[in-house]
């Protein structure tokens, strides 16, 4: 899909923003653990919450442990596991919304019902009861953040998928004998993709944040390893000292989300309305 000589295609400077500081923190996320100065876990001065210096160039946590290292090491958990597990929820949802869409009936009732009332349940409820269960190994992380927003991807989708169904080049389709495959993977899903890689960004900022509140309570990554929203919580005694322990990890968290919502935000209108 060409970018230049359309208007419509092209970013705006703000688009280009958040573009950018996504890409950083997936390059992090993919080699911060080689380029952190320290092992994660290792003890590297005796003053705790030591502030900025040119050796700890975020200070030291509250054991004396290097946050730049710790930060670096953290992206490959938030990013990874809100990567893996957003991939998991829409991926499921989409499917399941176009082939209710297109199979209608009593299995589009029943499954939209059942996803209807499963939506409603509190999604950091719902992962602190499984976690605090079953335990919050990162397999657990991906599938219970994964099964929290399925079902509002499979309620995005499903809409879509109808519309898309009702339209005429559809209808050809299915007068001329084409199977329920063929319409949902050359003639539904090409008309909604723009559509939900606008939604998976959204649900990927979703999903960063309920990974960290649950590390914030404890549930999340564990230790020696840390997610941002694991450092939070081990060094929020030292925001009354002024530490900065607490604040990069809160700002990583912050820039993230934020430049995924500016990227979606300010998506190339021909990519967010592909469907009309």
């Amino acid at each position: 899909m060409p970018f230049r000589g359309d208007r419509a295609y092209a970013f705006n400077w703000i688009g280009r923003i958040g573009l950018c500081i996504i890409l950083f923190w997936a390059v992090i996320a993919v080699i911060g653990q080689w380029i952190a100065p320290y092992p994660v876990g290792k003890i590297v001065g005796w003053d705790y919450f030591a502030p900025v210096s040119r050796e700890f160039w975020m200070g030291t946590d509250y054991l004396g442990r290097d946050i730049f290292s710790r930060v670096l090491m953290g992206a490959r958990y938030t990013v990874g596991i809100a990567l893996a597990a957003v991939t998991l929820a829409v991926t499921a949802g989409v499917i399941l919304g176009m082939i209710a869409a297109v199979a209608g009936g009593w299995f589009d009732m029943l499954l939209s019902r059942f996803l209807d009332a499963f939506n409603g349940i509190p999604s950091l409820l719902f992962g602190l009861v499984v976690v605090a269960a079953v335990g919050s190994s990162i397999p657990v992380l991906v599938l219970t953040l994964a099964a929290i927003y399925m079902p509002g991807a499979y309620r995005f989708a499903r809409a879509l998928a109808v519309n898309v169904n009702a339209m005429d080049f559809v209808t050809v389709a299915r007068a001329r004998g084409e199977r329920t495959s063929y319409l949902i993977a050359c003639e539904i899903l090409p008309n909604i993709l723009g559509p939900v890689l606008a939604d998976l960004g959204l649900r990927f900022v979703f999903i960063v944040l309920v990974l960290s509140g649950l590390s914030f309570l404890g549930l999340g990554v564990q230790p020696p390893h840390a997610d941002w929203g694991a450092l939070v919580r081990e060094n929020i005694e030292g925001l009354s000292l002024g530490a900065p322990a607490v604040i990069f990890p809160s700002i990583a968290i912050a820039s993230l989300t934020i430049s995924v919502n500016m990227f979606i935000d300010n998506l190339p209108t021909k990519i967010r309305d592909r469907s009309d």
